[in-house]
């Protein structure tokens, strides 16, 4: 049990040596050291099974480790009648965790793109943001990972990405403010050099009509 634990206890050191990804048990045996550590006694009826279920839920925090944009974003569309104009999905439901303290980052995304001959199914660009999302992460980095992905692999005019969120990192401990957001965008191509493009992005996400260009 203490090889166990061990093992689970440094990933990065087995990481850095190559060693293969620690076992479920080494998983539950971490889960159990930190129940102990808090105070509690993991043998007791309540913490008996809250190892391997900790395990599992993590199994779905972080899938995004097994998955792969490239993949994921690579059947595209090039029937789309000379449509160039804003692709934007709004309101996209992200659910990650702070890279720093393990806690949840709860907000939405905004994903936008100017197609360059082809398109992708929108359920895509939602499954692209859960897929960073659904690994540690601080918003920034996964904000330019979305727009990133989106650009290299389906090469359009130009990408968008807004992410508004709250983080329980500083809602829920140390500073404690609770209702507070954050908000990071990474634009690209046209976003990021057409002005007018950029606005009427920003229109469309805040619901507003889009300004009409002098």
């Amino acid at each position: 049990m203490n090889e166990l634990i061990a093992r689970a206890i440094s990933p990065a050191t087995a990481a850095a040596a190559g060693s293969p990804r620690p076992s479920r048990e080494a998983a539950e045996a971490a889960v159990r050291t930190l129940l102990l550590w808090a105070g509690d006694d993991p043998d007791r009826e309540g913490l008996a099974d809250t190892p391997a279920r900790v395990v599992r839920s993590y199994e779905e925090f972080y899938a995004g480790y097994a998955q792969d944009p490239v993949e994921l974003l690579a059947r595209t569309f090039e029937e789309t009648d000379g449509y160039d104009g804003m692709v934007v999905l709004r309101d996209i439901r992200v659910e990650s965790h702070c890279e720093h303290h393990l806690v949840p980052i709860i907000g939405r995304a905004h994903v936008a793109y100017l197609p360059h001959r082809r398109v992708v199914g929108i359920s895509k660009l939602a499954r692209v943001v859960d897929l960073y999302a659904r690994r540690l992460q601080i918003q920034e980095k996964l904000t330019a990972q979305v727009a990133n992905a989106i650009n290299d692999v389906l090469e359009p005019k130009g990408v968008a990405v807004v992410i508004e969120a709250a983080h329980q990192c500083m809602t829920t401990r140390g500073i404690h403010k609770p209702g507070v957001t954050m908000v990071t965008s990474h634009m690209l191509g046209a976003f990021r050099d057409d002005a007018s493009t950029r606005r009427e992005f920003l229109a469309m996400i805040r619901g507003g009509a889009v300004a009409a260009e002098a």
